[in-house]
């Protein structure tokens, strides 16, 4: 694996050294209002799409239109059945422009980079989360990321966890278990109460550490190896908790393409192959030179 130099990126030898000890990294207010546009009205394009094949299927009268982004979609389902809502899946990857410019974000490659060195592979596996009021996918059982690539050659993944609106203890926030990122991968299961298939662990695997929660405001992003254990809480609010989750790994590394198809989001050695939007949008890893 490539080395890091301590001389990349931006986080302080202080975040690095806490990183590196406990497995996550907080960074409040990581990105502003306006950097998160583009990947809002990603999202809001695809509720549109929602609402039309909801209103042309006669489940739903109005496609609330002018309704805010933090309440449409729950509203859109409020009156239907979870079954309704894991039709079209308890995450979303869809390829909008949006997405690209959020997992382009040099403010958050720079504080990957600080971690694992600037050649940086964006992997496949990106999702946009929904969590709707009181619906079973809202809740995710503790699990680790890895579980969801087991025979792939990759270490470390990095996930990078960001919130499109104020995450908190009543909406659903993630919480992790500091310093389970040093466990090999445990022994998991498919969960299957909830429709969702999320990979899930049983209660004695988890050991005596101490659950944090990490509620976080809208734009803050939670770094986190793909060894750590986490979770997250049912919405128990009337809000959607809009969040994504990306991931980056070294270039030297398992692509994941039974996954799908990754980018290169950042290189020093190769600028001239870093993957534009056009190339993201074709499904083309590296730029063509």
């Amino acid at each position: 694996m490539q080395m890091v130099n301590e001389a990349v990126g931006s986080l302080t030898k202080a975040q690095i050294d806490f990183y590196n000890e406990e497995g996550y990294l907080v960074l409040p207010d990581l990105l502003t209002e306006e950097e998160m546009i583009p990947v809002k009205e990603a999202m809001t394009m695809k509720v549109s799409m929602i609402a039309e094949e909801l209103l042309q299927a006669g489940l739903i009268s109005d496609k609330l239109e002018h309704r805010p982004f933090s309440l449409r979609l729950a509203e859109l389902f409020k009156d239907l059945t979870a079954e309704d809502f894991l039709k079209y899946g308890r995450s979303w990857r869809d390829r909008l422009p949006g997405y690209f410019d959020l997992m382009r974000s040099p403010k958050i490659l720079d504080a990957v980079a600080s971690l694992i060195g600037d050649e940086l592979f964006a992997n496949p596996v990106y999702n946009t989360r929904p969590k709707i009021p009181k619906v079973a996918a809202g809740a995710v059982p503790w699990h680790q990321d890895k579980s969801y690539w087991p025979g792939a050659n990759a270490n470390p993944v990095i996930t990078v966890w960001i919130p499109m609106v104020d995450a908190t203890e009543i909406n659903g926030c993630l919480h992790i278990k500091p310093k389970t990122h040093r466990k090999q991968l445990l022994k998991w299961y498919q969960e299957e109460e909830t429709g969702t298939g999320y990979t899930a662990l049983k209660e004695r695997q988890l050991g005596k550490t101490k659950t944090v929660a990490l509620p976080i405001s809208a734009g803050s992003a939670i770094l986190f190896n793909d060894r750590c254990l986490h979770m997250s809480t049912p919405n128990n609010s009337e809000e959607v908790r809009w969040s994504v989750d990306l991931r980056y790994q070294p270039t030297d590394q398992d692509p994941m393409l039974s996954h799908g198809i990754g980018f290169l989001a950042r290189s020093r050695r190769h600028p001239e192959r870093v993957a534009t939007l056009e190339d993201w949008l074709a499904e083309r890893p590296e730029h063509e030179v």
